[in-house]
């Protein structure tokens, strides 16, 4: 029998919801593990709405289950819906949507709010001690909610100039958390609070090694669960 797993969405497109690629590929590396997945997101009002052709915001007011279920080909359901116990395990994409509305990460680095049901969320599943997966910016959601875990966004140096966002690295370690590097095509286990990340589009890589990176991370969660 298939492990259940819930994914959570924050939106539809990378600038101001779920990266779309990294959706993706975990549904995919879910399907390929025989996986069971039902997908979620909050029924709340995005931060704000991004023009993806110009790079800049709109006027715009979206609302962040409706775009998410974009992306769940309209199967989705609203995050304050999901039981723990209902499944074996949880995983996050990542997007600047995680950081502007699943938390505030993006207006206020390591003193950001968690969304409530996001935070509910994470929560249930470590008391249960049931796998989490992250990839991304998600694991800083790790980092707020689970002071002193194990987790890595990629390098904590801009290394030949594909990790330009290498200093969440030390705001992570500022949280309390221990952050590891890793290479995007690899993921990091947290065996002792059950948490997996992998840094996915943190890095200036080829899509397949991001795609191999959600792999193996996808692969590590469905072995604690």
């Amino acid at each position: 029998m298939g492990k259940r797993v819930a994914l959570v969405l924050a939106g539809c497109g990378v600038f101001d919801g779920s990266e779309i690629h990294e959706a993706s590929a975990a549904l995919v590396h879910l399907s390929r593990g025989g996986a069971e997945v039902k997908i979620f997101a909050p029924n709340i009002e995005q931060r704000d709405v991004v023009n993806h052709l110009k790079g800049s915001p709109t006027e715009e007011k979206r609302n962040v289950l409706v775009e998410s279920a974009r992306l769940a080909r309209g199967n989705i359901q609203d995050l304050a819906e999901l039981k723990a116990s209902e499944f074996d395990a949880v995983i996050f994409p990542g997007g600047f949507g995680v950081a502007k509305n699943l938390c505030s990460w993006a207006v206020d680095g390591k003193n950001c709010t968690v969304n409530e049901h996001v935070n509910c969320t994470l929560q249930a599943f470590h008391s249960a001690k049931k796998p989490i997966g992250l990839c991304c910016i998600s694991p800083v959601l790790a980092a707020k909610v689970f002071p002193g875990c194990e987790v890595t966004v990629g390098q904590d140096k801009n290394i030949d100039g594909r990790f330009p966002d290498a200093e969440t690295a030390s705001a992570i370690a500022e949280l309390g958390c221990k952050h590891i590097c890793k290479n995007v095509n690899e993921s990091h286990v947290d065996k002792a609070n059950k948490i997996v990340t992998t840094c996915a589009f943190m890095c200036k890589a080829p899509l397949h090694e991001i795609f191999d990176g959600i792999g193996t991370m996808v692969q590590e969660v469905l072995k604690l669960a």
